[in-house]
């Protein structure tokens, strides 16, 4: 069995003990039974049980077909504010999905991890900037040759970053049954968010104006889908 082979193995071993027992129930040594292997060997490809974890919500990611799309669009200012909207609707409506419960468990997760040795949460923003981090960076970079936006500091990808936590704090707020915040004009919450973020990556109000009015009239014109990012 070739190693490409083996790792999809364990893989899909480790994501039906995860989906069985969640992350806190689940072993190493559970899933090499499940997949039939030693323990030893599931160590030569995954070095923990967080690492295997990672790989599979990477692997989610990747494979969802929204952000798919938009990882394949040429970059620009529009591809933009799409991925930063995209994210705040995912994070802010993560409690009302279909899966509301294991998204819910993986963000306790990402939160515990920064508490803890960080594992996890190293991993998993690891894999988020394989991903996402050249689409951001060349749209960001088209979006100032348009004159939609002004350079902000010397590394553009820190303003995905800052963005990103801003909406997870925005998200834990959020997340009790009883919020720990509630925000005014909860209705309005998402496109204020939005209007925040991409003002302190650098758009000008006009781009803004004109791309996020763009995507709200698009989401409003089509079914609602699932978000990731």
């Amino acid at each position: 069995m070739t190693s490409d082979l083996r790792r999809q193995l364990i893989l899909g071993a480790a994501k039906r003990c995860f989906a069985r027992n969640g992350f806190a129930g689940t072993t190493t040594k559970s899933v090499a039974a499940a997949a039939a292997i030693s323990e030893a060997l599931l160590f030569k490809h995954f070095p923990s049980k967080a690492a295997l974890y990672a790989e599979i919500l990477a692997e989610e990611c990747e494979a969802d077909p929204e952000l798919g799309h938009l990882l394949r669009r040429e970059p620009s200012t529009a591809a933009l504010v799409e991925l930063v909207d995209g994210m705040v609707r995912h994070f802010l409506h993560v409690s009302d999905g279909p899966d509301r419960e294991k998204d819910l468990q993986r963000m306790r997760l990402m939160v515990t991890s920064h508490l803890d040795d960080g594992e996890f949460a190293r991993l998993l923003y690891t894999k988020v900037e394989r991903l996402i981090g050249p689409m951001f960076t060349a749209s960001l970079a088209a979006a100032i040759t348009a004159g939609d936006a002004k350079r902000i500091g010397s590394e553009p990808f820190n303003l995905f970053w800052f963005a990103h936590h801003t909406v997870l704090m925005a998200a834990l707020a959020r997340m009790p049954a009883v919020p720990c915040l509630s925000y005014g004009n909860a209705a309005d919450l998402d496109r204020q968010l939005c209007e925040f973020l991409l003002r302190g990556i650098g758009l000008t109000e006009a781009a803004i104006d004109a791309h996020l009015n763009r995507d709200v009239r698009s989401a409003t014109a089509l079914p609602a889908t699932a978000e990731s990012a």
